[in-house]
Formats: C-alpha cells, sequence, structure tokens
C-alpha cells in the first residue's frame, strides 16, 4: 500500500523559509515522478513544483528562483526548500506520486501560512 507523509508546513514571516518533506513508504519511490501541489482556500489546486525519476526539475512560474525541489532515493523522500516566502504562498501543500507503471497518490497535506 502507498503512503505518502508530509511534514515541516508551519507558520512563517514574509521572506522567510521552510523546508517541507514528504516520506514515502513502498518499493515505488525510485519508479515516481514526484511533485508538490499546493491549494489555497478558493482556489483550485495547482502543480508547484516536480522532479522526476532521473531527477530533472520543473516548477511553476510564481515559485521559479525561490523554491527548490529534490529528493533522496535512499531515504525515499522529497523535499520542497521554500524561500522568500509571499503571503500568497499560503496554502495547503500536496506531496504527490505517479508512478511509471500508472496511478497517481497523494498525502494528506501540510498546511504552510505566509503572515506577519
Amino acid at each position: 500500500q502507498v503512503q505518502l507523509v508530509e511534514s515541516g508546513g508551519g507558520l512563517v514571516q514574509p521572506g522567510g523559509s521552510l523546508r517541507l518533506s514528504c516520506a514515502a513508504s513502498g518499493t515505488f519511490f525510485r519508479l515516481s515522478a514526484m511533485g508538490w501541489y499546493r491549494q489555497a482556500p478558493g482556489k483550485q489546486r495547482e502543480l508547484v513544483a516536480v522532479i522526476t525519476t532521473r531527477g530533472s526539475t520543473n516548477y511553476t512560474d510564481s515559485v521559479k528562483g525561490r523554491f527548490t525541489i529534490s529528493r533522496d532515493n535512499a531515504k525515499n523522500t522529497v523535499y520542497l526548500q521554500m524561500n522568500s516566502l509571499k503571503p500568497e504562498d499560503t496554502a495547503v501543500y500536496y506531496c504527490n506520486a505517479k508512478p511509471i507503471f500508472g496511478g497517481t497518490h497523494w498525502g494528506q497535506g501540510t498546511q504552510v501560512t505566509v503572515s506577519s
């Protein structure tokens, strides 16, 4: 059974930093593209960043230069380093896994609030 567990969210002031982690169970991790999505109140869920099985990355324009996605296959964990946070980054952040053999899996989400 696939499980994704996010951690690292919280309250931070504008300009601050947070690092989100997503720990994955199972043996599928190395065979999955991993992504971070976010959903703000009243808005649709959007893709923030993705990292492929080979380590290629892609980001939504609003976070380029501020966020970095990385993965540690030995620890079955994907990270999202978020710097220079802005109030508009406030959202619930979700981890997502897309195995190459099909399907998609979601974590439970972690709240990130950027406020002074």
